[in-house]
């Protein structure tokens, strides 16, 4: 466990968890030491954590002087341990208290930021107090659950100003999205971890920030800040958090659908892919019909732009080489598709959908008109979308994709396998039902389509290339190339890949 000395000499200690570059987190509470936060739902794959103990806190020694317990100079800790990191600038998460304290950081020490996240954060110092009415309406949503009558009493009786230690353990459930095993046990641990001497002073009753300076310093701050609120929580609600993340010129706005105050507990992959996703300088997400789509680019912003759009189980990164050659001539997009890589896993997913995904990222990004590559299942939304709306796309590729006839044999059910990172596994069994049952009308509109096509087949792939033919004949300007590859064309055999989209236009 590292060990480092902040301005006034008191030794503070801090916790590394995963790999990467660093990610400086900062604990809530307030004054709760940070073994709460573990490994905030699994987002040490993506990043290094590097979990700091606020002073008098976990590992982290108790200062002689109460009043260092100010949030406002706990502020200079935060920068001490950036200097001890050797950061020339930082990337700082502070959770619910602990985001004031990375706001007031942000604030003083803009130059030594390089990005911001605020999960749950508290919004009392920056002039947007949570109200009784908010913890009422959000303790509303919750209405039904067994739990709830008990919960609700105990909230109104600590908002009568009759608050007991019994009364605030009565209202736990409402910190979580899911009331199990799980988090009564994180809540249980609660009172042990946190100190609760110094949180008396954390925020000073005078001479505390500057409220107005510290609003107008974060309006002119320069770097990339995520406010990440959840569903259900009612400090902040989803509205005091929007109304937080408007400070920031450059703030992207995430609330986790079925998440309390401590969102990677409601929801591990959801939380991690979100903030994995802001934190990587090469994504950038849109929303999308409710859905957040991850998607990276390459290219001149204003060359002619292509969208390429990946095969079930896959993610944007499958094009990379591909990007990279086409980024010469273009503006390249590529898209994780919900369920998949970096965007959001809502547990639904058919081909309609992945066509809906499809639409709203091509309305998002303004890019009616673009060249449209596909592979696989990626290509059956473009092909979808195609047929429904014409004229949203200039010029079709559709990469080795399902012909939409049934399946013969049919696929039989998937076997339930253990989750990985990259996608969400309910996407099998739901795409295989459609390919053993296909849509008849989907086949029945292929000479609706007004762009030209280029049909692309793997000539040793699983996929029946005089099916794949037949299909690309049914479409008006279609045509099929053959290429000596497998299912992957574009990853098996590259280069005929690039060539087959030369003799397109496309290169």
């Amino acid at each position: 466990m590292p060990i480092f000395r902040t301005y006034d000499g008191t030794e503070l200690a801090y916790h590394l968890v995963g790999e990467g570059e660093p990610l400086i987190c900062l604990p809530g509470g307030p004054l709760r030491a940070a073994r709460y936060l573990g490994d905030l739902g699994g987002l040490s794959r993506f990043r290094r954590l590097v979990l700091l103990d606020l002073r008098g806190t976990g590992e982290s020694a108790v200062p002689e002087d109460p009043s260092a317990y100010r949030i406002d100079r706990l502020v200079d800790d935060v920068e001490a341990l950036r200097a001890h990191l050797g950061l020339e600038r930082a990337d700082v998460l502070g959770h619910s208290a602990a985001g004031e304290l990375a706001a007031l950081y942000a604030a003083r020490y803009p130059q030594r930021l390089r990005s911001l996240v605020l999960v749950t954060p508290a919004t009392a110092t920056l002039g947007l107090p949570a109200t009784d009415r908010d913890r009422r309406d959000a303790a509303a949503l919750r209405a039904g659950l067994p739990w709830y009558p008990e919960a609700r009493a105990a909230l109104d009786e600590i908002q009568a100003g009759r608050a007991t230690p019994e009364a605030w353990a009565g209202i736990r459930p409402f910190m979580y999205g899911r009331w199990d095993t799980a988090a009564r046990a994180h809540a249980a641990a609660s009172p042990a971890q946190r100190n609760a001497v110094g949180a008396a002073h954390y925020y000073p009753s005078s001479g505390g920030p500057d409220t107005a300076a510290t609003v107008a310093a974060l309006r002119e701050l320069p770097v990339p800040v995520l406010v990440l609120a959840g569903e259900y929580d009612g400090g902040p609600t989803p509205d005091r958090a929007a109304e937080l993340a408007a400070f920031f010129p450059r703030a992207e706005f995430v609330v986790q659908r079925g998440a309390g105050h401590f969102p990677w507990m409601d929801g591990p992959g959801d939380f991690a892919r979100a903030v994995a996703a802001f934190l990587d300088p090469a994504v950038s997400s849109v929303q999308a019909g409710g859905i957040r789509l991850a998607h990276r680019t390459w290219g001149d912003p204003s060359a002619p732009p292509v969208v390429l759009a990946h095969g079930r189980g896959g993610s944007s990164l499958d094009w990379t080489a591909i990007a990279e050659r086409l980024a010469d001539r273009h503006r390249v997009y590529a898209l994780d598709f919900r369920g998949h890589g970096l965007s959001d896993w809502p547990g639904r997913y058919s081909l309609e959908l992945f066509r809906d995904d499809l639409h709203a990222f091509l309305e998002a990004r303004n890019l009616s008109g673009a060249t449209v590559i596909g592979h696989s299942m990626g290509g059956a939304a473009a092909l979808l979308l195609a047929e429904r709306h014409p004229a949203l796309i200039g010029a079709l590729v559709l990469e080795d994709v399902p012909t939409l006839l049934p399946c013969d044999p049919p696929r039989p059910p998937a076997a339930r396998l253990p989750q990985e990172p990259g996608f969400d596994r309910e996407v099998v069994p739901s795409i295989d039902a459609q390919l053993n049952d296909p849509d008849p009308e989907h086949r029945e509109r292929l000479g609706e389509i007004t762009a030209p096509a280029l049909v692309v087949g793997g000539s040793r792939s699983h996929v029946d290339q005089e099916q794949l033919a037949e299909m690309a004949g049914r479409i008006p300007g279609g045509r099929y190339l053959s290429v000596d590859a497998g299912h992957r064309v574009h990853a098996e055999n590259p280069t005929a890949f690039l060539a087959a989209l030369g003799s397109f236009g496309i290169g």
